[in-house]
């Protein structure tokens, strides 16, 4: 076993204490609860840079960012003292009434700047599923003010995750939460996703992307033009799996929505604030949206902050047709949240993160598993920014289209994921997909060391599979 590094000075933690605590009182999100109290939860007690130790003292290389928001690294104390400052000068006050406070007007005013020109106004939220149901009221209010109150029903897509409140899961495209809830809810509908490994087969990259394109213009036509207020998109899906569409698929996703008149959203709660390698995923895309959805990056996780990016098609006719708007929550614009923003954004563009991402430590993780391809469990490895994603198969073919698959049922990710954790570092399991969002400030030498060990993890992962027969 290639053994956690433990730390150097580690305070006392009771941990099966805490685990008991912890099953007899806290419900954690996306969990079978029967199933962790057997096990017990594991306690993250500290983090530095990309590095977090438990409780046992078992230091782990972060590779999820948190939930993919930790990009400017654990431990930053000038984000911390920015927070405390602010909290000693106004913890809280409410945007309602006709109120502002400072940091609110400078972050709305800082993201306006690093924003594509189009955006010069911001709504902001508590989190990346408060800022996609802003989506469903404001695409909804835009199109009443504009006269065509039947354009209601926004298009997502199958395997997308948009949040977990009722609107956010709506507009998700995942089974699993669909079936608890009664959801989606009315006025949203779902169509293929650009996952050219699972759909494209007989196709160039190019062609897929065009085509996978298309089912949104069929879609359309399907439902009415004139019944459609917005589509709405992961620039690179992250939940569902790092699924990075080809470059023809964004481009055309934009000719169709300018073609029928249809808001186009991006959701960058994951893409957004140099993950890709830009500002924002659009970007990288290269196309000009009407909306964008944000959270997660912008604080990097130390203080929950979302938002909406409102282009000014949107924003003009809110502003100068809209009367009120009745929408929003207690915390828009949280004082101290934008605090934690603010000094957040100032170390992304004082260390260049975005450009780091871009020229050195995006293409280096590209080129790690690159060469991760090569394990017999791993059919096909891709990465854009850092982001990464690479799938087990059962047996490896010519294409990724010719690869033998595992049985779902034999949850081989999971298996593989806990070999991971096991051995110093975080993976998350898509099904039979292993993917990683390691925090902006990884250096190539530390994702030379994390691609070491998620090796290692595969190479354990197939002397279990073979113990259990899943593979010769």
């Amino acid at each position: 076993m290639l053994a956690p590094q433990r730390a150097a000075r580690q305070e006392a933690f009771d941990t099966q204490a805490l685990q008991r605590l912890d099953s007899a009182h806290f419900l954690h999100p996306f969990t079978d609860h029967a199933a962790l109290r057997k096990r017990g939860a594991r306690v993250m007690v500290r983090g530095q840079g990309i590095y977090l130790w438990d409780s046992e003292g078992n230091r782990v290389i972060d590779g999820m960012s948190g939930l993919w928001c930790v990009n400017a690294g654990y431990g930053r104390t000038s984000i911390s003292q920015a927070v405390y400052q602010q909290m000693e000068t106004l913890p809280f006050y409410n945007s309602f009434f006709n109120t502002t406070t400072v940091p609110a007007v400078r972050l709305a005013t800082l993201l306006a700047e690093l924003a594509p020109p189009q955006f010069e106004h911001v709504f902001f939220t508590s989190s990346g599923s408060e800022a996609n149901d802003t989506i469903v009221r404001m695409v909804r209010r835009y199109w009443d003010l504009m006269g065509q109150p039947q354009r209601q029903v926004i298009i997502s897509r199958r395997n997308a995750y948009h949040g977990s409140t009722m609107a956010g899961a709506s507009l998700g495209g995942m089974d699993g939460m669909h079936a608890q809830g009664g959801l989606p809810i009315p006025g949203i509908v779902h169509i293929g996703q650009p996952h050219y490994a699972q759909e494209g087969q007989g196709m160039t990259e190019a062609e897929f992307g065009l085509h996978a394109a298309g089912w949104l213009e069929q879609k359309i036509l399907e439902l009415g033009p004139d019944q459609v207020a917005a589509f709405i998109g992961e620039p690179v899906q992250g939940a569902g799996g790092v699924i990075i569409p080809p470059v023809t698929y964004w481009p055309e996703i934009k000719r169709i929505c300018d073609k029928y008149d249809i808001l186009l959203v991006s959701d960058e709660v994951i893409c957004g604030f140099g993950r890709l390698g830009t500002w924002f995923g659009c970007e990288l895309m290269q196309v000009q949206p009407d909306l964008i959805t944000f959270a997660k990056g912008v604080t990097s996780g130390y203080v929950p902050l979302g938002g909406v990016l409102v282009g000014s098609r949107v924003a003009q006719t809110l502003i100068e047709k809209g009367g009120d708007f009745n929408h929003g929550f207690t915390y828009s614009g949280h004082p101290v949240a934008c605090a934690a923003a603010l000094e957040n954004l100032r170390i992304l563009i004082e260390e260049k993160l975005v450009e780091k991402v871009a020229l050195e430590t995006g293409p280096h993780l590209a080129a790690t598993f690159a060469g991760l391809a090569s394990h017999p469990l791993v059919g096909h490895a891709e990465s854009c920014g850092l982001v990464a994603g690479l799938n087990l198969v059962r047996r490896k073919g010519d294409t990724v289209h010719d690869c033998e698959h595992f049985d779902s049922a034999h949850a081989v990710g999971m298996i593989c994921r806990g070999h991971m954790f096991d051995n110093g570092v975080i993976m998350r399991a898509v099904g039979d997909r292993m993917i990683v969002a390691p925090p902006l400030v990884i250096t190539k030498e530390q994702i030379d060391e994390m691609a070491e060990r998620i090796r290692f993890c595969l190479d354990q992962t197939l002397i279990d599979l073979r113990s259990r027969g899943l593979v010769g």
